[in-house]
């Protein structure tokens, strides 16, 4: 029923907050040994998009703050907001390693996913259909937008990606997922750029060399939480009369 086939990847996957000096010392650095991702054009990034679920007691989000060394996220992603190319994806964090199982779904099947219909998923992959079950017993439902920039290097040898994200957002509205022009709003209080360096087994030494000390310790920040947080923080605000700023 489903296009596409899962991906697992099980990896490193470690998180850095870095300011614009340091990010502009990498980068010169990194093109020296890394390619550019393929899927970024010419004004150096693309756009991530994506739409988080948790449920009703937001067990995503508070298992993430409390460090829980065993839990689990559901999201969509697109790129560029394109609805060509989505992803329905479950990342698991197993100790010191991240699985991702990605899958290709389409529009159609978003849409409903979004809209709570979920019946449709009960005899496909099983990611889909533990989601499934998940939403029946647990009620997942969409909570927030999250969107960003990405710049994106990479290298075939430990299957290593290094990433840049800015421009840390939240989209108003997690029903407004696939509007181009969706209203969002800035992360107050963001830091400046997220780096996060993924591969399997083992960093290759020539790679690792190019981190300076001043880029540790390693962060334990989340994107999910970053803007969880800040979306929470709006709307007691709302609720007190506080207006909201918007970008």
């Amino acid at each position: 029923m489903m296009a596409g086939e899962k991906e697992l990847h099980l990896r490193h996957e470690l998180k850095y907050q870095i300011d614009t000096l340091q990010h502009q010392v990498l980068q010169r650095k990194l093109a020296t040994v890394l390619k550019l991702d393929p899927n970024v054009r010419s004004r150096g990034c693309y756009t991530v998009r994506n739409l988080y679920f948790d449920d009703l007691r937001d067990t995503a989000l508070h298992e993430k703050q409390a460090g829980i060394p065993y839990r689990k996220k559901y999201r969509l992603r697109i790129y560029n907001h394109s609805d060509a190319f989505i992803k329905f994806e479950r990342k698991t964090k197993i100790n010191q390693y991240v699985l991702k199982e990605s899958l290709r779904i389409s529009r159609c099947e978003a849409d409903r996913i979004i809209g709570g219909d979920v019946s449709f998923l009960s005899n496909s992959n099983h990611v889909l259909r533990e989601f499934c079950r998940e939403s029946r017993c647990r009620l997942m439902r969409p909570v927030v937008i999250v969107e960003y920039e990405r710049e994106a290097y990479v290298h075939p040898v430990g299957n290593v990606r290094i990433t840049f994200d800015t421009g840390l957002r939240i989209g108003l509205g997690p029903t407004s997922f696939f509007d181009r022009n969706c209203c969002t709003m800035g992360i107050l209080n963001r830091p400046e750029i997220i780096m996060e360096v993924k591969y399997n087994e083992v960093l290759p030494q020539f790679i690792c060399g190019l981190f300076p000390n001043t880029i540790r310790p390693q962060s334990a920040i989340g994107k999910y939480v970053i803007c969880r947080t800040q979306q929470k923080c709006q709307a007691g605000n709302s609720m007190a009369g506080v207006p909201c700023t918007k970008t």
